[in-house]
């Protein structure tokens, strides 16, 4: 075997080659890329002519010959080796079956290790024939967890829209998620589906805003590009759900028509119009409204509504219209996301059963709060029935406590009083949802002093919940002044009270019992007739039900604690 360097205009193609088909124009401008940035890496093989010339024929790198021809290489290096019996078919053939094409995995290595040695993206680019936006696409494979990455090397790779979740999580992500799911001893496979579940993430996109650059900036929505994306849509988008959604309601508020309204939508995302109002699929008319909503991809959508005519009574014209005009009221955001009404729910049932349980208590009060907690909308005693609403059930340990050893119904002052305290936490919450027990359990809080308890609200998560507005208002009474992007205020609100203490108003107990009277109204004892009394007792102790029944309230509790 020898070395020479030749014109490669001078090297004969070989009769016997076992590749006969033509490769790809982009396989081909591939490798021609390559020898214009680097040279031809692997010299061709080549064999001395038998038919008296003397020249060389090609056994081996027909395509590097071409190529750097097209690339104007006057001279390239050959291996020149003997010429074989059967003309180098046997040769030929066997180079080009075992030629293995480069794993995933190694590609993404080895272009991060070209950066390391910088070499920059264009430059990899040119060489390699790829677009600069396939370069980085690599490059954001290239950082998937080393550990996931050794695992993908062995074989057992996910799909494309898997890897692509996979690529788009952090490192921190990552190694939680694998940690959970990495393959054990017993079975070697990976399921990265449940991987890639684990670190999806919903995605809101710049190409679904309506806000511009400057409400983006003011939520602090820091766009993100998505490199599997075709190369000619708008790909950026945000995982930061609240703000995306906040700069979407403030540009509907700032844009709203004069005869319009912010309106909300139904749990199958569908759009709620005013009471009574008719949905105008054609084209509306001057009188018409219009409602602005957000659909469930975050999208501003907008539909027409028409009111129907106000009967004619003896009204001048200028209450009309004002009447008119106040059926079509612009909703602004809210001071409080519902993600925060849940959030406060949590945090002052937490802060009230903390309460309940530490907190100094006169009997009276305790005694008078057990009556309360059994007047709340979660509350419901079936006699004989079964279900975590049976005395036996849910607050049977509670009772069982009052029996002594024997089994005799004895106890003393402070047993009671631990016993009491316990059913409290148990029925008494502010959580959103059927559990909660309403305004009872708001008298209950701020009866105990529960306000004390609530934990530190001034954290990312919940000063994500609120509305600009409010969140300027938070910075009343601290050394914080409003910024000019609402992440910029949340974050410097976030270190102030990192070592201190912050409770939202909207979360005191006493806030949340402006509808007491209306409670006392509806709930009002009235005088009952003598028949009404002799009903009543003619019912048997076992039929007894304390469940609103008789009255509705109830049903009525229960529905509006489903909703």
């Amino acid at each position: 075997m020898e070395l020479k360097f030749v014109d490669p205009r001078s090297l004969k193609d070989n009769p016997d080659k076992a590749r006969r088909s033509k490769s790809s124009p982009q396989a081909d401008a591939l490798l021609l890329a390559t020898i214009k940035a680097v040279g031809i890496v692997q010299p061709p093989v080549v064999a001395a002519e038998t038919d008296g010339g003397n020249g060389f024929v090609i056994d081996d790198g027909r395509r590097r010959v071409k190529q750097a021809i097209a690339a104007g290489l006057e001279q390239i290096a050959v291996l020149v080796v003997s010429r074989a019996e059967d003309g180098g078919a046997m040769r030929s053939l066997a180079t080009s079956i075992t030629h293995e094409q480069l794993h995933p995995v190694d590609l993404w290595r080895a272009i991060e290790r070209l950066v390391a040695l910088n070499w920059t993206e264009e430059a990899i680019g040119i060489a390699l024939a790829q677009s600069v936006r396939q370069i980085k696409k690599l490059r954001l494979l290239a950082n998937v967890l080393p550990a996931m990455l050794d695992h993908m090397a062995k074989g057992d790779m996910p799909d494309e829209r898997q890897l692509r979740t996979i690529a788009a999580a952090s490192l921190d992500e990552q190694k939680e998620v694998w940690k959970a799911h990495k393959p054990s001893k017993g079975d070697p496979q990976v399921d990265w589906w449940r991987v890639a579940q684990g670190l999806a993430k919903t995605r809101m996109y710049a190409r679904d805003a309506s806000f511009g650059d400057e409400l983006a900036q003011a939520y602090g929505i820091a766009w993100v590009e998505d490199l599997f994306a075709p190369a000619d849509q708008d790909s950026r988008y945000t995982t930061d759900v609240d703000a995306f959604l906040g700069a979407q309601q403030e540009w509907m508020t700032q844009n709203l028509p004069k005869k319009g309204v912010i309106a909300e939508v139904s749990n199958y995302g569908e759009v709620k119009l005013p009471p009574k109002a008719e949905r105008v699929y054609g084209t509306p008319k001057k009188s018409d409204h219009t409602a602005m909503y957000l659909d469930r991809e975050g999208k501003v959508k907008t539909v027409h509504f028409r009111m129907p005519e106000a009967k004619k009574k003896a009204r001048d014209s200028e209450t009309a219209a004002g009447e008119d005009e106040a059926i079509v009221v612009s909703k602004p955001r809210p001071d409080v996301t519902r993600k925060g009404i849940e959030m406060i729910g949590d945090l002052r049932t937490d802060a009230l059963h903390e309460a309940l349980s530490r907190a100094p208590i006169e009997d009276e009060t305790l005694l008078a709060l057990l009556v309360l907690a059994f007047a709340g909308q979660n509350v419901r005693v079936d006699s004989g029935a079964g279900g975590d609403f049976r005395f036996g059930g849910r607050f049977g340990r509670h009772a069982a406590a009052l029996f002594d050893a024997e089994g005799k119904f004895a106890f003393d002052t402070d047993t009671l009083r631990v016993a009491a305290r316990g059913v409290l936490i148990d029925v008494l919450s502010c959580r959103e949802g059927m559990s909660k027990s309403g305004v009872v359990a708001l008298v209950a809080g701020a009866a105990i002093g529960a306000d004390s308890f609530l934990a530190n609200m001034g954290t990312e998560d919940f000063l994500a919940c609120l509305s600009r507005l409010a969140l300027e208002g938070s910075c009343t009474d601290t050394p914080v002044l409003p910024r000019a992007r609402v992440k910029d205020t949340r974050a410097a609100l976030v270190e102030h009270f990192k070592e201190g203490h912050f409770v939202h108003p909207a979360a005191l107990f006493a806030s949340g019992v402006t509808s007491l009277t209306e409670w006392l109204a509806k709930n009002a004892v009235t005088e009952v007739e003598d028949d009404d009394v002799t009903d009543v007792e003619d019912i048997g102790a076992d039929d007894q039900m304390i469940d609103g029944d008789a009255d509705g309230e109830f049903e009525e509790g229960y529905r509006d604690a489903a909703e």
